[in-house]
């Protein structure tokens, strides 16, 4: 098409006047089908607004990444930061709409509902590197044990400085002694105190054995669950997300001791809270309908798993454990690996370092169990290292005394 026939055109075009087709061929001497032609192809760009160019998007080259992490059940912040140190350069608000997205195109494989029988299951699981800090500024760094019947929703849960077998051992104690027996089964994730190899979609788990040979003194069959399956879990997982409120004590409480008392008492306040699923607390329907079916365990098989001479590492709250107790050592020690033996008579835990006693307590069931001169010099070591000696012992002396009135309180 001539440039000057398009020009001629288009001065009709702005004044929106028709132009004379056979007087326009006439005067640049072309076909009167020419001008025809161009004047229709002015009348269509003028009705069509300019094409914008395509941007490539800027998530196209991670498209795959991204599905592949959603897979795995990765949140999308995690995957925005994951993306971002590969080139990534777009904002998290796109890559969280992208997974939106994804999630909702997705077929979810139908789950059956599971109704659990009367002393048949238990689950269990850590929550696992929970930090809260204290009212002046101590920084803690802790585990949470979990175990729950599905049938009643009766729950154990208890602090742990660690996740080591021994610590899984006598965590179960406790919950076997807590809830009065021991069920037929008891379900796992992969725990590597647990099992050697995890279960997948084309293999059986491998059980530790050691742990193995725990499960059948005490009398129950372990189950592995598959990995990002938390439906065949349940119980323990929603267990897991409601101890989350401990969150709430962060800056409001002293030092190891309350924090325990505080997940103690959670426990308590669970137990008690009427359930959604059931319309009764769990220890009422603990009481009157599972506790009869668990079996009670044997205490004395299970002996062997609970040295009488251990050796401990000292936590920085200057405590060691030892049968699901903590005894305090003097502040020095802290981080040391210390030695752990019951007297002749049994009647007193002694610790050594090195081959030299430094600190004998009697042997109790109380969970927290301080020497006095051990408390005093935790507290000059740390928050009251500028108050007198006499000042620090009568407060010492006046701490001791209320956490022995809430462990009787606890007791009764």
């Amino acid at each position: 098409m001539r440039k000057d026939i398009r020009e001629g055109v288009m001065i009709y075009m702005i004044n929106e006047i028709k132009p004379n087709y056979a007087a326009l061929a006439k005067q640049y001497d072309c076909d009167y089908r020419t001008v025809k032609r161009a004047y229709e192809e002015a009348q269509d760009k003028e009705s069509k607004p300019p094409e914008r160019k395509k941007r490539p998007s800027k998530l196209g080259p991670y498209r795959e990444i991204i599905q592949d992490k959603i897979k795995d059940q990765c949140s999308a912040y995690s995957i925005f930061k994951f993306i971002e140190r590969k080139g990534f350069g777009g904002s998290y608000s796109l890559v969280k709409t992208y997974c939106r997205q994804l999630k909702q195109a997705k077929v979810h494989k139908a789950t059956v509902r599971v109704e659990h029988s009367p002393g048949l299951s238990a689950q269990v699981d850590w929550k696992e590197d929970m930090r809260l800090i204290s009212n002046h500024g101590e920084i803690f760094e802790f585990n949470i044990f979990l175990y729950v019947l599905p049938y009643s929703k009766k729950k154990y849960v208890t602090l742990t400085f660690d996740r080591k077998q021994d610590t899984l051992f006598e965590c179960l104690d406790d919950a076997f002694y807590q809830t009065g027996g021991v069920p037929k089964e008891i379900w796992f994730d992969n725990m590597k105190t647990v099992v050697d190899h995890s279960r997948s979609q084309f293999s059986k788990p491998h059980f530790n054995e050691r742990f193995y040979a725990f499960s059948k003194d005490a009398g129950f069959t372990p189950i592995a669950c598959r990995a990002f399956r938390p439906q065949t879990k349940g119980c323990v997982e929603a267990l897991a997300r409601t101890v989350d409120r401990l969150r709430v004590y962060n800056h409001e409480f002293y030092d190891a001791v309350e924090l325990c008392h505080l997940v103690n008492d959670l426990c308590v306040e669970l137990n008690n809270e009427v359930s959604q699923s059931t319309d009764q607390t769990p220890d009422d329907r603990w009481q009157t309908n599972e506790k009869e079916h668990l079996h009670p365990y044997p205490k004395n098989l299970l002996n062997p798993y609970f040295e009488d001479f251990i050796r401990r590492k000292v936590t920085k709250e200057a405590m060691v454990i030892f049968r699901k107790c903590r005894y305090s050592v003097a502040p020095r020690y802290i981080g040391k690996e210390v030695e752990i033996e019951l007297s002749d008579k049994e009647d007193q835990v002694q610790i050594y370092y090195n081959g030299e006693l430094i600190r004998s307590h009697p042997l109790t069931t109380k969970q927290l169990n301080y020497h006095e001169e051990d408390y005093f010099q935790i507290l000059k070591s740390d928050v009251m290292s500028h108050k007198e000696d006499d000042e620090i012992r009568a407060y010492t002396r006046e701490s001791l005394k209320q956490y022995d009135l809430v462990e009787v309180a606890d007791e009764e």
